[in-house]
């Protein structure tokens, strides 16, 4: 399994052609499986919203991507919206497919193993008391 071996960030359009690395347009109906799109031996990253409060954010990751060890002093909601995944959350994985979703607790060591091409959702809310 090749982890996080390249992560692209896609950034949004301005009216006028130049980027804007903000998140979705408001007020506008969005295909979120179309939104985002697979790069080849990339992990892809595209922002939904972003808020001091929280994120969410649109994931690809191309067949045998994944994403390294880590941890979060935030709660993290986990939603697979195409494909399959297999996410290790404090050394027990469970394997998520297209419409299921998972809660991985603050300070919980985690990691995604791909299990082909997949995309996800990843909405972080953060509290001041965590």
């Amino acid at each position: 399994m090749k982890v996080g071996n390249k992560i692209k960030f896609m950034d949004n359009k301005k009216q006028d052609g130049r980027l804007d690395s903000s998140e979705l347009e408001k007020s506008k109906a969005h295909n979120i499986v179309k939104v985002i799109e697979y790069m080849a031996n990339s992990v892809v990253i595209k922002t939904i919203i972003r808020k001091p409060t929280g994120s969410i954010s649109l994931m690809s990751f191309d067949s045998g991507e994944g994403l390294t060890k880590k941890t979060s002093p935030f709660d993290t909601f986990i939603q697979i919206i195409e494909g399959n995944a297999e996410i290790v959350i404090d050394k027990v994985a469970t394997l998520l497919k297209s419409g299921q979703g998972i809660i991985i607790p603050a300070h919980m060591s985690n990691f995604i193993k791909p299990n082909g091409r997949f995309k996800m959702i990843s909405t972080i809310i953060k509290s001041g008391y965590e």
